[in-house]
């Protein structure tokens, strides 16, 4: 498709996403915030823990990605993805009880946590929290939001 990009995102367990007709990606790149539009030069880059968003038209989905890697040519968006889910897969309850949890965890320096892995998990819970809270809030009655993404499972 002229002048669009193609989306592909992957993790070593499921196909997140696959999308065509893309306008920009906008990826946390290792070395900060990178946003690709059709046309963009060659690259390949690290991933670091944060909010990719993809826009397409008026529409902008949101994925949330823990790390990877990102490649772009020929107008095609590869991200390989040690770990990441949908903002609509976003479980705001559950992620607010981590944020406690952790924030419980750093606070105390409970043995059952290091304080290294309590500081990633506070950042994960916090990245799903802002995620999902703005996803919710921008939902109407019907809840319907984001693309027909293809390929969920």
């Amino acid at each position: 498709m002229a002048g669009k990009l193609e989306v592909e995102i992957v993790t070593g367990e499921r196909l997140i996403l696959r999308e065509e007709g893309v306008d920009m990606v906008v990826a946390p790149g290792g070395a900060g915030t990178l946003g690709i539009l059709p046309e963009h030069a060659p690259l390949i880059t690290t991933l670091s823990f944060g909010e990719l968003r993809i826009k397409k038209g008026n529409e902008e989905q949101s994925i949330l990605v823990y790390g990877g890697f990102m490649e772009v040519g020929d107008d095609k968006v590869l991200v390989l993805a040690d770990s990441a889910e949908r903002a609509e897969e976003v479980d705001v309850e559950r992620a607010e009880q981590a944020r406690r949890r952790a924030e419980e965890s750093i606070a105390g320096r409970q043995a059952t946590m290091d304080l290294e892995e309590a500081q990633a998990s506070l950042r994960r819970a916090n990245l799903r929290l802002r995620v999902g809270q703005r996803r919710s809030s921008r939902r109407g009655p019907v809840g319907g939001s984001g693309f027909s993404g293809s390929g969920e499972g």
